[in-house]
């Protein structure tokens, strides 16, 4: 099931984001869909720098389940759609599309964990946090 997206993200493809054919290379997905997450952090009010600096705890990326469903090609205007599926006391799972228009390309799901910086052990979320990933839909405007 795919969750309420909490936040939108335009994406311009560059040459750099694809491969001799003009198609966007399948890793440079994930790197669409970590900017996206970072951006509506961001957005949120959350520096992960800052908090890592604070508190000494980070977020990785534990798992990725991610369907190629269409191709993105040079200078598509890419829409990178993220939501909550579900969030637990030390780790999130998201649930993130890219769009090309009305045309879905991609559908992931990624969790993410919270954890040390020392020992990568996992670590509770802030619950401030939490209560913000809950936040009202956002939308970035520009690519």
């Amino acid at each position: 099931m795919i969750p309420p997206v909490a936040y939108r993200l335009p994406v311009r493809v560059y040459w750099e984001d694809t491969d001799a054919g003009g198609v966007v290379y399948h890793a440079n997905y994930l790197r669409f869909l970590e900017r996206a997450r970072t951006e509506w952090l961001r957005a949120l009010g959350v520096d992960q720098d800052a908090e890592r600096q604070r508190s000494g705890r980070v977020f990785v990326v534990h798992h990725v389940d991610a369907h190629y469903l269409k191709p993105a090609r040079l200078d598509d205007l890419l829409e990178v759609r993220v939501g909550v599926s579900e969030a637990r006391s030390a780790s999130v799972v998201f649930g993130q599309s890219i769009w090309r228009g009305d045309i879905e390309l991609l559908r992931a799901r990624i969790r993410v964990a919270c954890v040390d910086t020392e020992h990568f052990r996992p670590q509770r979320l802030d619950p401030d946090l939490l209560q913000r990933l809950h936040a009202p839909t956002h939308t970035a405007t520009r690519p």
